[in-house]
């Protein structure tokens, strides 16, 4: 699995001390070598977001929602993470990109997300490289509420979300599921082994789908030490979570979302990238 990211996300969409800060991906950088990108297309993100959406994060200059700022190179910023997932898709690797997306619904930008990167790859998957069944699985302690809403009803995706519930935004309940669609709320003060019994019923969702494609939305914010959430996974369940979900498909592919402790990204994100049998590669990118 390679990794993808631009030395770009360490200046671009600046947030001061905002949680998700320019500080995310310099701490990845600083551990990682990866491989270039480049900006998805206007195109691509229609795929997904309305026109009114696009021009909105275009345009503004300031707070989308009590969470979520745009700023003069946000624009660029969130097409340059959408282009990464595209990217991590082509080569199945794990993007490294900000800010994260499974928040934002096709017509509002929401918790930190400005456009849902996953769901722009699964839909340039489809449309451009030939993949028919895409299966979205989401680790990330928050609800997907932005990919669920862009991917549900659509019989060609399978949306899996594993969350702390009741938490924001306050989608992901029990009784929401469907044909498409599996939410495995968990609450507050979950730990590794219930955790990983909970991921089983993923796992056997997942296997039933059949899918040619695995996207991971990989979000480190379920980690013990992360500041925004009650989740109270090690260091090492991560590893066993890439493991298992490189086996549910031919094709898997990771695009980072949430996870806010500067001190122990690094260490998840390697976690992760031994389950997911990392490659090191020649940086291309920086």
């Amino acid at each position: 699995m390679d990794l993808v990211s631009d030395s770009r996300f360490a200046t671009l969409h600046a947030t001061g001390d905002h949680p998700e800060s320019q500080a995310r991906i310099v701490a990845l950088h600083e551990r990682f070598p990866f491989v270039g990108c480049a900006p998805a297309g206007e195109d691509d993100v229609l795929r997904c977001h309305t026109r009114e959406l696009v021009e909105r994060v275009r345009n503004t200059r300031g707070w989308l929602d009590a969470d979520t700022i745009c700023t003069e190179t946000s624009f660029d910023a969130a097409l340059l993470a959408a282009g990464a997932a595209i990217e991590a898709v082509r080569r199945n690797g794990f993007a490294l990109a900000r800010p994260p997306g499974h928040h934002a619904e096709p017509e509002r930008p929401m918790g930190f997300c400005l456009f849902d990167t996953i769901a722009i790859a699964a839909r340039w998957a489809q449309a451009v490289d030939g993949v028919g069944s895409v299966a979205i699985l989401d680790w990330d302690v928050h609800h997907g509420n932005g990919t669920q809403a862009i991917v549900q009803g659509d019989d060609s995706i399978l949306y899996v979300s594993l969350h702390q519930w009741p938490f924001y935004p306050g989608s992901g309940g029990p009784d929401e599921q469907g044909a498409t669609l599996v939410n495995i709320p968990l609450a507050a003060g979950t730990g590794d082994a219930a955790y990983l019994q909970a991921f089983e019923r993923a796992e056997r969702a997942i296997a039933a789908f059949e899918p040619e494609l695995l996207l991971v939305s990989a979000g480190f914010d379920a980690h013990a030490d992360d500041p925004l959430a009650q989740l109270e996974l090690s260091t090492g369940v991560f590893t066993e979570l890439a493991r298992r979900s490189s086996a549910l498909a031919p094709r898997v592919a990771a695009v980072l979302e949430g996870g806010y402790n500067l001190a122990t990204l690094p260490d998840l994100v390697a976690a992760a990238l031994e389950g997911f049998d990392y490659a090191i590669v020649a940086d291309e990118g920086a």
